[in-house]
């Protein structure tokens, strides 16, 4: 038996902590203004009526409302509440 590692083993371990994206809000949803719809890297989703985009491509609500995908679940739009 091997008295020390070998080299390579000992220079593993490293791991990324999560990111936590993905949709936050589904469809048919309510939402409150601020809130955050989805975080994403990239436009994968695109903003609509209503929805506001971050620096980081996180959408985000700017009304109260219902959250509605259209598209092809790739344009994120928030229907007011009255």
């Amino acid at each position: 038996m091997a008295h020390k590692k070998g080299q390579s083993s000992s220079r593993n371990g490293r791991d990324s902590k999560p990111k936590f994206l993905g949709v936050k809000v589904y469809g048919g949803q309510v939402i409150s203004a601020g809130g955050i719809i989805v975080r994403q890297r990239g436009t994968k989703f695109h903003p609509g009526k209503n929805v506001g985009c971050g620096r980081d491509f996180t959408l985000f609500s700017l009304v109260d409302g219902v959250v509605k995908f259209t598209k092809n679940g790739k344009m994120v739009n928030v229907d007011p509440t009255v």
